[in-house]
């Protein structure tokens, strides 16, 4: 990428927002982490799922639950 995903000031005014008090370093670190997530998320956007289908959970998983066992009703 030729810019940078976030901003200096977009991540003071989210913490801002969070009412968080960062410093100078925390700033920096958290500009870089915040960049290198939102290029990964691009990189993910960017890829052609189209022959993927749409699943809920990635292995098949059936009846996960365990079953209850009966329970007779007491007058």
């Amino acid at each position: 990428m030729s810019a940078a995903p976030i901003s200096r000031d977009d991540v003071t005014h989210v913490a801002r927002l969070a009412r968080l008090d960062l410093t100078e370093d925390e700033l920096e670190r958290y500009t870089g982490q915040l960049g290198a997530v939102l290029e990964h998320a691009a990189d993910i956007a960017a890829l052609d799922l189209s022959d993927v289908p749409p699943t809920a959970h990635p292995l098949p998983i059936v009846n996960a639950a365990r079953r209850r066992p009966s329970r007779v009703a007491r007058p």
